[in-house]
């Protein structure tokens, strides 16, 4: 290294370093990328050996052994060029350099602030001329002592929350005065975990006064961090405390209750507590073998061993089931009929179902196990049916849910062998009623699903067959238990997807849709007065008239069940709740006319009957209730015979079509229409909807209707709907869902129909207030449809 020329340092660095020491102008630096250092400190340095080896040797043949540390812009030091570095850094002393495992470590001793001049090395070593800030002279000593007052008492304050703070200021007190500022100031600041970019700024800060403010804020920061850290430190060892004094004082009572005789393990605990579950069952003598081995299995076990814990799990499970408890069943029809008639509206003939297989049960002391099926559209009560049933017969009622279910084990349960194992959800719902003779509610079992794991459909068969499930076998358990007491009431929207040999095990019941007068009384009664306590409003602040209730049903709700219908009451609340809460003692009367104003335009507009050549109108039945379709046959063109069919038609509903295009074509001339009309008649025949898929015979009469129209160039000039299945004799053949092909018409408007002679009993069964006004001619023969659509 170069022989450097000197000069006498400032007096303040005179303080900092020995008296008779000379600072050199030229000065090899070393970078620092996490934060600054300052005048004050001692401390290791440690340094990539291959970038600053060199650096550091050449320091160390210096005779004065001192460096420059500045902290350098870059996180990354080894490639930091002369731009990235700080113009002011602290020159430091070098001790003790070691090179060991591809480091350099060596102690750093702070002498003094310098700032770069000049770069007289742009490359590794770097070498630098500096010269060395004077600290002005301070004419007001006593703004400096406040200054310097007010860091020492932040330190104090300080110290005592931070141990490793007291170390730091033992060192500085035995290098420094601790009534010198300048150094006092430096040594708070490095105490501080304030930003690289703020200490940055304190070591830039020549003036003494400036940089005593500056320390000042960032050691205020830092007090009250470490308070912060305290007092979450303080609340963590409390809580500590608390529990390891509760888990000393539990040990210690453990040790006087074995000394005194009365202390007992967890085993004894758990076998006592089984015991006493079981002691008040009545426990078939196939299940008590079981259980008796069991509990001798669990007293010889190590309560640490894994086998203990599934043995403890298995008879905590099996002492929980009712064995033996059923509750008494309330037979009283009356208190029956009261109970349906307050939870439910409407379905009068659902009802009287249900009281006739409850007298049955009154008849003989007991309602025995029973499988019931209540099939119906979304919407129309089959799960509040199967409530009132429970509330009827003052039964516990238990509710879950089989859709989309694929793993059987959910509802016969797991092997013990798996870990985590479970019992099927039937033997939970039991262990939850705590009676062997609830009511439990299989919902949605057409849409049960099937997977790798299993067939629960099929885990079903053995669960409601009334011959087999008095012996019902739960994989957890592995011990028979009896489910014969249990009534079982299943939900489902439709039949379809249901397994057949499962539907056979069923008692069906079929809840169709509402008419509108029927959703008027349960809107009335039930729907509106529950949404008005909802809403915590009274009947006076808010009255719904008649009218304006019908609008909501026909233009908002005409749904098969009342679901929506509920949803739209409850817009119509909420928005009376805003007016209300907005204006105190507002009364407000909703008419029909503001209904738009509450739910928006109408969904729905009132339903024509379409009328006009080859143009007649179907009954159809979906999974959500009936509709009415229009079902229409036009002439493209006379070029060519041809037959076209549009509406996304099913293969079943197709070939009706083909039926009754074969059938008209080939009785022309008894129904008294050109006989040469379809010979080269392209004939297109469209379902509108086309984006519903559709499917089912029941059409049938409808298409051949359709087409003879169009043959003869007649419409029909009456105002009727029709469903029915047609054979290419013209026998007209059984349909099903004709209440909800009725209903469906009485909201379209229609009142005259034509169905099948064969469904005459169903329809007379229907309720009167269904079959009043309506006009039904009952047909054999393709040949009546024929008369009554065109007066022959």
């Amino acid at each position: 290294m170069s022989q450097h020329t000197e000069h006498a340092p400032s007096d303040k660095a005179t303080d900092l370093a020995l008296a008779t020491e000379l600072l050199p102008t030229e000065l090899c630096l070393l970078p620092l990328s996490e934060r600054p250092f300052f005048p004050p400190q001692t401390l290791p340095i440690l340094m990539n050996e291959e970038v600053w080896r060199d650096t550091v040797q050449q320091i160390a043949d210096t005779p004065h052994k001192l460096a420059g540390l500045v902290l350098v812009k870059n996180a990354q030091p080894e490639g930091s060029s002369p731009s990235e570095f700080h113009e002011i850094g602290t020159v430091v002393r070098i001790h003790h350099p070691v090179i060991a495992s591809g480091k350099i470590q060596f102690i750093a001793e702070g002498l003094q602030r310098f700032r770069i001049k000049e770069w007289l090395s742009q490359e590794p070593p770097y070498l630098v001329r500096v010269d060395y800030p004077h600290e002005p002279k301070y004419r007001n000593v006593e703004e400096l002592k406040a200054y310097a007052i007010a860091i020492i008492n932040t330190l104090k304050q300080l110290v005592p929350l931070n141990p490793l703070y007291s170390e730091e200021l033992k060192f500085f007190l035995n290098r420094f005065n601790p009534n010198e500022p300048s150094p006092l100031t430096d040594f708070a600041a490095s105490l501080t975990t304030a930003t690289r970019e703020e200490l940055q700024e304190v070591l830039e800060a020549v003036h003494l006064r400036q940089r005593m403010q500056k320390v000042l804020v960032l050691i205020k920061k830092e007090l009250e961090i470490a308070k912060l850290q305290a007092k979450i430190h303080s609340q963590v060892e409390e809580k500590l405390t608390e529990h390891q004094r509760k888990f000393f004082l539990r040990e210690q009572l453990k040790a006087i209750q074995k000394e005194l005789g009365i202390a007992k393990d967890d085993r004894t605990a758990d076998l006592e507590r089984f015991q006493e579950r079981l002691a008040k069952l009545n426990i078939p003598e196939h299940a008590q073998s079981r259980i008796s081995d069991e509990m001798d299995k669990l007293g010889i076990l190590e309560p640490g061993s894994p086998e203990y814990a599934v043995t403890r799990n298995y008879l905590d499970v099996i002492s929980q089931l009712p064995w033996g408890k059923y509750s008494q069943d309330k037979l009283n029809l009356n208190r029956a009929r009261k109970v349906l008639s307050e939870e439910h509206a409407g379905l009068a003939d659902i009802k009287e179902r249900i009281i006739e297989f409850l007298a049955v049960g009154a008849l003989k002391g007991e309602i025995s196990g029973s499988i019931i099926l209540l099939v119906g559209p979304p919407g129309v009560g089959k799960t509040s049916i199967g409530k009132a049933i429970a509330n009827a017969l003052g039964r516990q009622f238990y509710r879950f849910s089989v859709g989309g279910m694929r793993d059987e084990a959910e509802i016969k349960g797991h092997r013990r062998t798996y870990i985590g194992a479970m019992p099927g959800k039937l033997v939970q719902a039991l262990k939850e009623c705590g009676v062997s003779n609830p009511v439990i509610m299989l919902d949605e079992v057409d849409k049960i699903g099937a997977s790798y794991q299993g067939d629960p459909a099929s885990a079903l068969l053995e669960v409601l067959d009334p011959e087999q499930n008095s012996h019902f076998l739960d994989h957890y358990l592995d011990i028979r238990y009896d489910l014969s007491k249990v009534l079982f009431v299943c939900t489902a929207n439709q039949l379809d997807t249901i397994p057949r040999p499962l539907l056979d095990r069923m008692e069906i019941l079929r809840l169709s849709g509402y008419i509108a007068e029927e959703k008027m009384e349960i809107a009335k009664n039930y729907l509106w007065p529950r949404q008005l306590e909802r809403c915590g409003l009274q009947a006076s602040q808010v009255q719904l008239a008649d009218p304006a209730l019908m609008r909501v049903i026909e233009g908002y709700a005409r749904e098969a069940g009342v679901r929506n219908l509920d949803k739209q009451l409850g817009r119509i609340a909420r928005k009376a709740v805003v007016k209300i809460v907005a204006k105190k003692d507002l009364k407000i009367r909703i008419a029909a006319k503001n209904i738009p104003d509450y739910l928006g335009i109408p969904w729905y507009s009132k339903e024509k009957a379409v009328n006009g050549v080859g143009v007649v109108n179907g009954l159809a039945w979906t999974a959500l209730g009936g509709a009415t379709l229009t079902l229409e046959a036009a002439l493209i063109h006379s070029k060519n015979r041809g037959f076209k069919l549009t509406g996304s038609l099913g293969e079943v509903m197709k070939e009706s079509a083909e039926i009754a295009y074969s059938y008209i074509c080939s009785h022309l001339k008894e129904y008294r229409a050109d006989t040469a009309f379809f010979d080269a008649a392209f004939v297109h025949l469209h379902v509108p909807e086309g984006a519903t898929p559709k499917d089912g015979p029941s059409a049938g009469i409808t298409m051949a209707t359709a087409l003879l129209s169009l043959a003869r160039g007649e419409k029909i000039k009456r105002t009727l709907a029709m469903s029915g299945e047609l054979t290419l004799t013209g026998q007209v053949l059984a349909v099903g869902g004709i209440r909800e092909k009725i209903i469906a018409a009485r909201r379209a408007g229609i009142f005259e129909l034509l169905l099948p002679e064969a469904v005459r009993g169903e329809f007379e069964e229907l309720p009167d207030h269904i079959r009043d006004g309506l006009t039904v001619h009952f047909v054999k023969h393709f040949r009546e449809v024929a008369r009554v659509v065109f007066g022959e």
